[in-house]
């Protein structure tokens, strides 16, 4: 498959995965934000499918704006503009491209944190999207520079991902909604950081078939 196909396969597993997690990540934000996260996602890559379904895009890049454009139009909250952004920088990141490396990837994953990061205001240790998409990057990175596949790369990316969403669990929010409740916001995993190792791990399942 083209570089093209593949980026909207790894979009419709996305949206498969949001709608299987759903129910999860809405009782993970019903703990510590507004309880929407599990059903926004899902509605946003809805969205997305519709979307993609009119449209033919030509490059990764096109797919990726089509995918930021409809998550921002229809994901309610914080959560919206945040992934829109970072599935729009991805797309900026790989402009002009048909056909991608591993280091592309890696770039992409890094230009998506750089949006977000811009977006929030957030960094690691701020129980967010961040605290699993920044060590993903890392990951990425090193497994690109190491000469691992692009499928590799998102391999690594998406256990660093579940990995830095895990360690949300103990921390204090610091920012958005969470961080209103203080101290009580412990001992809950950030829905958000969960929804990004998820979408991660669905991308590096998609290229691994």
């Amino acid at each position: 498959m083209s570089a093209t196909e593949d980026t909207l396969a790894v979009v419709k597993e996305m949206a498969a995965a949001m709608e299987e997690h759903r129910k999860h990540l809405t009782q993970l934000d019903s703990a510590i934000g507004d309880g929407d996260h599990g059903n926004n996602m899902h509605r946003g890559f809805q969205a997305v499918l519709e979307r993609l379904d009119g449209t033919d895009p030509q490059t990764p890049a096109d797919t990726l704006k089509a995918v930021s454009m409809a998550l921002i139009s229809k994901v309610g909250g914080a959560a919206g503009p945040l992934y829109g952004t970072a599935f729009l920088r991805a797309s900026s990141a790989l402009s002009g491209k048909e056909d991608l490396s591993p280091e592309d990837v890696a770039g992409a994953l890094e230009a998506a944190l750089g949006g977000v990061k811009q977006r929030g205001k957030a960094q690691e240790g701020d129980k967010t999207i961040v605290d699993a998409l920044e060590p993903a990057v890392t990951a990425a990175k090193e497994a690109a520079s190491a000469g691992s596949g692009a499928g590799e790369v998102l391999r690594t990316a998406a256990d660093a991902a579940k990995e830095g969403s895990e360690a949300t669990v103990p921390l204090t929010a610091r920012r958005g909604r969470a961080s209103y409740l203080g101290e009580r916001s412990a001992g809950h995993m950030d829905p958000r950081a969960c929804s990004t190792s998820l979408l991660l791990d669905a991308a590096a399942r998609t290229l691994e078939t």
